[in-house]
């Protein structure tokens, strides 16, 4: 992807095309049910930030725009800043700040790893799993880092082991249907590949931060009302979708089936259905 006069730069051109395609429109459609699943994860997430009433905050891979949201209410005075690749989550984002009569919030479409931020520009950063997709990490979190003011605070979230995400082990439940692959490998280059506490520092040091933390957190989404509709839902998103790709209508059938068989046991009879999930509260500062 080439950029225009009035067009960042983009690096990582295969998650622009993914999130200005299905994955992009999927998530932008089902807004509201994506906010819900990871609804846990905000409060602690802006606390970690500690956000103060006139900060300026940089939300990377805002999508949707909720945590965005939050944290300009929390800014009251300042602003937030919310920066993403996809079309369709900026364009919901900013119809659902103007609906809600949010002010001080605006939307940028661009990739963090090379955006062109004016240096010391922003107080806080944060990240809702919106870090963990770079090309070049290291090259991530410095440019990122550049745009901190000195003793600026980064606090994100990232997926924690993939074996204690609820939601990973009913998918895995069709390893014998469709082929998994490396899907769900920690390490690996997609949203495990700071599952390691290890990588998380390592890329905070590479980008040159300090007082790094590294904190467990774990949080139920609310996935929808029963497992029926929730597995229609997982195979719908982009892994699932990718994963039903590989085969055939009849394995797909299958998977539909087997997939509602391993989320029955999350059903509560009384309210939606709620998955656990864990992962790493992040934070860390620009030195002075």
């Amino acid at each position: 992807m080439n950029p225009t006069p009035t067009e960042p730069p983009i690096a990582n051109t295969e998650q622009a095309e993914a999130w200005n395609g299905y994955e992009g429109e999927h998530w932008a459609r089902h807004q509201g049910r994506w906010d819900a699943v990871n609804e846990g994860y905000c409060a602690p997430l802006l606390n970690a930030a500690a956000i103060g009433s006139g900060d300026r905050v940089l939300d990377v891979g805002c999508g949707s725009g909720r945590t965005t949201r939050l944290a300009a209410e929390r800014a009251a005075t300042g602003g937030a800043t919310g920066l993403d690749l996809s079309a369709p989550m900026l364009e919901r984002a900013r119809a659902t700040a103007e609906r809600e009569g949010i002010r001080n919030a605006e939307f940028l479409r661009g990739d963090a790893q090379v955006y062109p931020f004016e240096p010391g520009s922003f107080d806080r950063a944060i990240s809702r799993f919106g870090l963990t997709f770079f090309a070049d990490p290291a090259a991530g979190f410095g440019n990122i880092g550049r745009a901190l003011r000195p003793g600026g605070r980064l606090a994100f979230v990232c997926p924690a082991e993939p074996e204690a995400n609820e939601w990973l082990a009913a998918l895995t439940s069709l390893k014998d249907i469709v082929p998994m692959g490396g899907f769900g490998a920690a390490g690996k280059p997609g949203m495990f590949s700071l599952a390691d506490p290890a990588a998380i520092r390592s890329v905070l040091a590479a980008g040159g931060y300090a007082n790094p933390g590294v904190h467990r957190v774990e949080a139920y989404g609310e996935w929808g009302a029963d497992a029926e509709e929730v597995a229609a839902f997982m195979l719908g998103m982009g892994p699932g979708r990718h994963l039903l790709s590989q085969v055939g209508p009849e394995a797909r059938e299958e998977a539909g089936r087997r997939l509602t068989g391993a989320l029955r046991r999350y059903e509560k009879g009384d309210g939606p259905l709620r998955l656990r999930s864990t992962a790493w509260l992040v934070t860390a500062e620009r030195p002075e």
